[in-house]
């Protein structure tokens, strides 16, 4: 008989026994991530400047011809159009997504810093949420700060406020410009402390140059492009207000837009604002619209006692224009109004549009509906209420591209970063979109993808992890040789919106303690009268207590026992009038 003999190899053992000791690296199948951060099939409109139109299939980043003139008839002619429409979808950064599911609500706002490593967004859910693409990860896409700005105290009667406008400063990334539902606008630093915070003006003063900040609700604002203390807000009490937020965020000017349109007595709501500079060095615009149907412009440096030009009716009256924006060389102006309307400007000749094309408005819904610029201002990107991406072309306002993003649920706010080259969508179904392509996005999402998914600990999930911060018993009383089974009880299935010590997850939400057969809302009587002396002099009568010692004080005096024999009479000494109108008029003094 042989001894010798075979073991056949058993893969599944193989891969489940270690292939060494120590720590092991957890490495990613980038391309396999990255392939599954791929935007599903499906059909992106793209429109040719002769009338034409084409479908981009976003599987393949290729755009086929359905319906173009002169196309059908040369085959050589498709082939080269093919490859020239490869180029057009490649220069913009939509083939892959990454979605965060962060808010409960429509997100209203959000914004990037210089270098992009940091996304800040806010929403009708009255928060601002901070992510960091630095520390993210495939299986870890959560924000690690969440920011009540308008919360006072941890109460239930503490009143929260939607988010209007979130924007890091362009020129000091360590400060973000936050605009709530209220009259004063906050200064956050970089991890969501407040640094600064505006006065509210006096609502009883008619004139606006008067008050020290907002009477009113404040709709938006926007930092200076290249000032980093200077900032500007849009208030519906008709004015912008420019503050200095190096001197505890000090008013430096006041403008006031008075109205001409007819029953508005010289008010109305401001609904946007734009600051944009000039890069051959001339001075920069500041541009507002409001409620009235108005686009204003003054210049950027001052003075503002009159506007340099006006425009009364831009837009239809008493319609809000949320969408503002200002080209990179100052020269061009794009309002995407509520009446329907996109309309290009020019801010040399600010009297009629350049271009003017139509574009369903969801402003009565979502105000802070959003239009921008590129970075190099060579398109113009907006969302539709189908929930599309729309990127038009600056001198025609016509779709160069049109993807959908978020089926049947509207685009609110939407940004094109200049250095990741990635477009964020925010939409009204509470999801941020971070659009880009891998061959010509970089960092930002493209980094979070390329990185090993992280393991899920158990300390992810809250439901199991002691909630600390009230110290590491926080409510318990923990009784050496006592019955647990309570307690074991309560925590066993935390219920929904609490912590695993009980308390609520909201912190405006008072803490309500849990009810036991030893903590009750009235102790035990018995128990207190027996346990505890003198508790029952908190029932009686102060006055009765001592006149129930009368009698024995009369009859067994302790103090004046010594004079029991020599003076049984207590004999009072007699003052005389003089003595008695000395101790009045002292009596009087005292009391002065």
């Amino acid at each position: 008989m042989d001894d010798d003999f075979v073991i056949e190899e058993d893969e599944a053992l193989k891969s489940f026994l270690p292939h060494g000791f120590g720590k092991q690296d957890v490495k990613a199948n980038v391309a396999l991530q990255i392939e599954r951060s791929k935007r599903p099939s499906v059909h992106a409109t793209k429109v040719y400047d002769d009338g034409g139109y084409g479908v981009a299939n976003q599987e393949h980043g290729s755009i086929t011809a359905n319906s173009h003139k002169d196309h059908d008839d040369d085959q050589d002619a498709d082939d080269d159009e093919d490859d020239e429409d490869e180029d057009d979808e490649a220069e913009f950064p939509v083939s892959h997504e990454l979605v965060l599911k962060t808010h409960e609500r429509t997100i209203t706002s959000m914004t990037l810093d210089a270098s992009g490593s940091r996304l800040v967004t806010g929403s009708t859910d009255c928060t601002v949420k901070f992510h960091d693409f630095a520390s993210m990860t495939p299986s870890t896409l959560r924000a690690f700060k969440s920011v009540d700005p308008t919360a006072t105290k941890t109460s239930a009667s503490s009143e929260t406020h939607p988010i209007h406008h979130v924007e890091f400063n362009p020129v000091s990334p360590t400060s973000i410009l936050v605009v709530s539902a209220l009259p004063q606008v906050k200064i956050l630093s970089r991890d969501g402390e407040p640094t600064g915070e505006s006065v509210k003006g006096d609502m009883y003063l008619r004139d606006m140059h008067n008050t020290k900040g907002h009477i009113s609700e404040i709709t938006t604002g926007t930092w200076h492009p290249t000032d980093r203390d200077l900032c500007v807000t849009a208030g519906t009490d008709s004015t912008l207000r420019i503050w200095d937020c190096s001197v505890r965020m000090m008013q430096k000017d006041v403008i006031v837009h008075k109205s001409r349109a007819a029953g508005s007595a010289g008010r109305t709501r401001m609904t946007a604002v734009a600051w944009g500079a000039s890069p051959q060095g001339n001075s920069s615009n500041l541009v507002a619209a409001a409620l009235d149907g108005s686009l204003v412009m003054w210049g950027g440096n001052g003075p503002y006692t009159r506007p340099s030009a006006e425009i009364r009716d831009a837009h239809q009256r008493d319609t809000w224009t949320g969408g503002l924006d200002i080209s990179s060389d100052g020269r061009t102006v794009v309002t995407r109004g509520g009446d329907d309307t996109i309309k290009l400007w020019d801010t040399r000749k600010f009297k009629t549009p350049i271009s003017t094309v139509t574009h369903t408005s969801t402003s009565s819904q979502y105000p802070s509906t959003d239009i921008k610029y590129s970075p190099t201002s060579s398109s113009v990107i907006t969302g539709s209420e189908e929930g599309s991406l729309h990127i038009l072309n600056p001198a025609t306002l016509k779709p160069e591209l049109v993807t959908p993003v978020t089926p049947s649920s509207p685009l609110t706010t939407l940004l094109w970063h200049p250095k990741l080259n990635q477009i964020l969508t925010g939409s009204a179904n509470a999801e941020t979109h971070v659009l880009y392509n891998p061959s010509i996005s970089s960092r930002g999402a493209a980094t979070v993808m390329s990185r090993a998914p992280k393991r899920r600990h158990i300390d992810d999930d809250p439901n199991l992890t002691t909630d600390l911060s009230q110290g590491l018993s926080a409510d318990a009383i923990i009784a050496p040789n006592g019955n647990l089974s309570t307690n074991r009880q309560q925590h066993s299935k935390p219920l929904t919106g609490l912590t695993a010590s009980g308390r609520s997850r909201d912190p405006r939400r008072p803490h309500v303690p849990v009810t036991t057969p030893f903590a009750k809302s009235q102790p035990d009587e018995k128990h207190v009268r027996d346990n505890i002396p003198l508790s029952s002099m908190r029932d009686e009568d102060p006055r009765e207590a001592l006149l129930k010692y009368a009698d024995k004080a009369e009859k067994d005096p302790i103090f004046t026992g010594a004079w029991r024999k020599t003076q049984p009479k207590t004999i009072y000494a007699e003052l005389s009038d003089d003595e008695e109108e000395e101790g009045r008029e002292k009596k009087k003094a005292r009391q002065a």
